[in-house]
């Protein structure tokens, strides 16, 4: 079962949230918050597995409320769900922490996949968004190579990349002739050595570096 909270300043948009996600018997709402701050608390006494988190709201907004979660609760994940696709919002989200973005417009059977995919540490990002997002970041200029890649062992750089390149665990595994459980591992590993929190940080950190190629090691 999937623990969800959601928060949404509009109290009929997340009773229709509830309403949604009581059809999926895998996914149980164990509370509504209605601003950041609200959601804060609520994470602390509920402890879900995935907060639904919107952006504009009073006091503390989605990206501030995001980024304490996820100081606070590690272990939680949040998805990112709102009527905002500006990049700005994009960027800051996903530098708060943030799994994933949403749009509040996706179908049900969309949004019931993006929580599946965010509980088991999986990364979505709307299409409609998705496409600018990684645009900005590859025709960025490289930022200077971390220090931190040089703890990486080489199969972590490979599996880097093709993060980068926005693919999933199986998708990793086929490419690098690898079992599943030891992509699962290296993308723990890659985690943990670069700092970051979550897959969407990693793919972006590759980009952002000019990771591109996993014969360039």
């Amino acid at each position: 079962m999937i623990r969800v909270l959601i928060c949404d300043d509009q109290q009929v948009v997340a009773a229709g949230l509830q309403a949604i996600l009581s059809t999926a018997t895998q996914i149980e709402v164990v509370g509504k918050a209605h601003d950041g701050a609200e959601a804060i608390k609520l994470v602390a006494s509920t402890l879900p597995d995935v907060v639904l988190m919107d952006l504009k709201m009073p006091r503390v907004n989605g990206v501030e409320a995001t980024r304490e979660i996820r100081i606070q609760f590690p272990q939680v994940r949040v998805l990112i769900l709102t009527t905002y696709d500006a990049d700005e919002w994009v960027f800051e989200a996903i530098r708060a922490g943030a799994s994933g973005y949403l749009l509040k417009d996706a179908p049900r059977d969309t949004l019931v996949a993006a929580i599946e995919g965010t509980a088991a540490g999986q990364t979505h990002v709307d299409p409609a968004v998705a496409g600018r997002l990684f645009d900005r970041v590859a025709q960025a200029t490289p930022t200077a190579q971390s220090p931190l890649l040089a703890t990486l062992t080489e199969r972590e750089r490979q599996v880097l990349v093709l993060l980068g390149r926005g693919m999933n665990n199986g998708l990793i595994a086929g490419e690098l002739h690898m079992a599943e459980g030891t992509v699962r591992n290296n993308v723990s590993n890659i985690l943990s050595k670069l700092n970051l929190t979550d897959r969407t940080q990693a793919a972006l950190f590759a980009l952002s570096h000019g990771l591109t190629d996993t014969n360039n090691y």
